[in-house]
């Protein structure tokens, strides 16, 4: 008995160190489908602060993750919103695995246009990223994680709570849009539609000009600073 235990220990020990390994490469697959890594889990290589040429400084690698550092105060962020800079993107699949402190939110963006003295989010759509249980932005189901942020909210809503990991996959292809969260299909809508104006009519973004005339065609991926601990890895995209 003592010998199926100490066997059965091993093996949770080596499956452990396989599935951390992991993290931040590609399949051979996923090589051959035309994936491409965005952050590799050692460095910001790529990666720089919107409408900046610097990496913003409230972020670090920790847990093979990149990590964004809760602010002074909860929930004011440093002005550390970031984006991948090398490259525009159209139609593509975008995945990522995310996960949040207590309490905590953020956002990923798409279609991120730079303009000066303007935010990330001016014009660009956002995919929540919230702990659904414990934040104070929990209140509406087009806040709560995987939702197109005060839009369209994440049906069914299958998030896991702060501190585990989510994997959220964001399909852009001519102007049709998925959100799959933890593997399940959440989201859907079509940019640049009557129904899309419609839905932007009622939101927040309903005067803002990056919404009303938008969003572009193309743009950056980005990242937001919310004030929270939050960690990102697994940042991987393919054009379409």
């Amino acid at each position: 008995m003592k010998r199926r235990i100490l066997s059965v220990a091993f093996f949770v020990v080596i499956s452990s160190v396989l599935v951390s390994a992991q993290n931040n490469k590609l399949t051979e697959k996923e090589k051959s489908e035309g994936w491409q890594l965005l952050f590799d889990g050692k460095n910001f290589d790529g990666w720089r602060k919107c409408n900046s040429t610097d990496m913003a400084a409230n972020w670090e690698i920790s847990e093979e993750s990149m990590k964004v550092k809760r602010g002074e105060k909860a929930g004011y962020g440093q002005g550390g919103d970031i984006l991948f800079g090398k490259e525009k993107y159209s139609d593509f699949e975008l995945s990522i695995d995310w996960k949040i402190e207590k309490e905590g939110n953020s956002g990923i963006f798409y279609y991120v246009v730079e303009e000066a003295g303007k935010p990330i989010y001016y014009a660009a759509p956002e995919i929540q990223v919230l702990d659904n249980w414990n934040a104070s932005d929990n209140k509406l189901a087009n806040h709560l994680a995987g939702s197109l942020y005060d839009m369209i909210p994440a049906l069914p809503q299958n998030a896991k709570p702060a501190g585990e990991w989510n994997t959220i996959v964001i399909r852009v292809k001519d102007g049709k849009v998925i959100h799959t969260q933890n593997g399940v299909k959440v989201v859907e809508y079509t940019l640049w539609t009557p129904e899309w104006y419609e839905q932007v009519a009622k939101s927040k973004f309903k005067d803002w000009p990056g919404f009303k005339e938008g969003p572009a065609k193309e743009g950056y991926i980005g990242l937001q600073d919310h004030g929270y601990d939050c960690w990102f890895r697994n940042i991987k995209i393919r054009k379409l």
